[in-house]
């Protein structure tokens, strides 16, 4: 007579597939909410990846100046500078890298930013910009915030969480579990009509660029508003000095300036000479030290960090301290270097080259998967995979959610927001729990 329980066999079968019914959910949820973030960051950040050559072109007309026998002085230069923005403030004097190039001299006023253009032999002001309505910081803002402040940077962290639990739970979805060749997992099938076709070009594409979008997610972790902000309050707490050379908000970005702009400064011909002599990485930015304004620092303000060195010199032009790359802790080295790979500029061209192939798959993923969803959502319905309950299943997703929750706070704060939207509100009505695939 046969048993009546289930066979072990039949026991693990079912336990795998309510475990991939369950991860997909995760998917596809992260996947629909993270799509128009993903889109708006992937091609913002394709165009950041080379801000060095757009803002080259931008400014090649400020690069081919006359070169004249008298100089004026950098006095004189931050003195026309300031008379171009009435009741503005100096900040910092950008060193040109060519005789024949314009001096930027950075002003604030009312809390504003500006960059002025100045000519340095006949003191000619040659452009007056706000420095957020340049186009690289336009796209730089865009790709931070969302030009929303710092609402856009809280959803786009959010975003950036959700898409690693998209990621991690995509390559779980992927894995070749019953696979008979190597078709449709490492390369797609081109010729098996459009579902298999757009599956397996979203599928593949995940695959081969995960590991390159879980390096850019990560990397970019520190310019967060709520992921810096802790990061940055925990290192307090460890008394570790820090050595913080990027910004996690426009807002913090100002303050700091407002807290060393000053009136009135003498940088002397003697402080340039030597700044020049040390041959720092540009661009070289030249400010008032603001924890010693007995001091002038200059600040190599290079996109790949491992070149980057800040010098201090006294009023008279002598050298008081350098500092360079290798002499910061270690963690603001590990930092640094993976700030540099996010931005295109650690190894040369072939570091935009792989970022903008990150950006351009990652654009492909999120095509595919909306075409995906279209093509399978039955009318009158989200789409969801139907939830298979199961107690292990929940278990086992609960655990990888909860563990990568820990290193995102922003993850956690979303998955107790959402518990409770689903407990109390979609849970208890008939049509919600339909429309969300919540029934059984």
């Amino acid at each position: 007579m046969a048993s009546s329980n289930p066979s072990p066999d039949k026991d693990t079968y079912n336990v795998s597939r309510k475990l991939y019914r369950l991860i997909w959910r995760w998917h596809f949820y992260a996947g629909l909410f993270c799509m128009p973030f993903i889109l708006t960051l992937a091609i913002s950040g394709s165009i950041f990846l080379f801000k060095p050559q757009i803002e080259d072109w931008i400014d090649q007309p400020f690069h081919t100046l006359t070169v004249e026998a008298h100089r004026a002085s950098a006095n004189q230069q931050i003195q026309a500078a300031l008379s171009a923005i009435p009741e503005s403030r100096f900040v910092n004097y950008q060193l040109p890298q060519s005789a024949n190039e314009a001096v930027i001299i950075q002003l604030l006023k009312q809390g504003e930013p500006w960059r002025v253009y100045v000519n340095p032999y006949n003191l000619d002001v040659l452009k007056v910009v706000k420095k957020e309505n340049q186009f690289i910081e336009l796209v730089r803002s865009f790709h931070g915030e969302l030009l929303a402040g710092n609402t856009g940077s809280v959803l786009v962290e959010l975003a950036g969480c959700w898409a690693m639990v998209l990621i991690v739970s995509g390559l779980y979805l992927w894995w070749p579990k019953h696979a008979s060749g190597l078709a449709g997992v490492l390369y797609p099938r081109l010729n098996k009509g459009k579902r298999l076709f757009w599956r397996d070009i979203h599928a593949v594409t995940g695959m081969w660029l995960s590991s390159l979008a879980l390096f850019l997610l990560l990397t970019g972790l520190p310019w967060a508003l709520v992921w810096g902000s802790v990061f940055k309050e925990v290192r307090s707490w460890l008394a570790t000095p820090v050595q913080q050379d990027w910004s996690i908000s426009r807002a913090q970005e100002h303050q700091h300036m407002s807290h060393s702009a000053l009136n009135h400064v003498d940088l002397s011909e003697t402080v340039l000479a030597r700044v020049n002599k040390l041959d720092l990485a540009p661009p070289v930015i030249l400010s008032i030290d603001d924890k010693n304004t007995q001091q002038w620092k200059a600040q190599s303000n290079h996109q790949n960090r491992m070149l980057r060195s800040n010098a201090w010199f006294s009023h008279d032009g002598q050298l008081t301290r350098i500092e360079t790359f290798s002499d910061r802790k270690t963690i603001d080295r590990v930092i640094g270097i993976g700030i540099s790979a996010h931005e295109g500029q650690l190894f040369g061209w072939f570091n935009q080259l792989l970022g903008l192939i990150t950006t351009s798959g990652l654009v492909i993923m999120m095509v595919s998967g909306f075409i995906l969803w279209r093509r399978r959502k039955p009318q009158g319905l989200l789409g969801a995979p139907q939830a298979l309950p199961d107690a292990k299943a929940g278990k086992a997703v609960t655990l990888i959610v909860a563990m990568m929750a820990l290193f995102l706070p922003l993850l956690w704060m979303s998955l107790i927001v959402i518990w409770g939207i689903e407990q109390l509100i979609l849970k208890r009505f008939k049509p919600l729990r339909r429309w969300f695939g919540l029934a059984g």
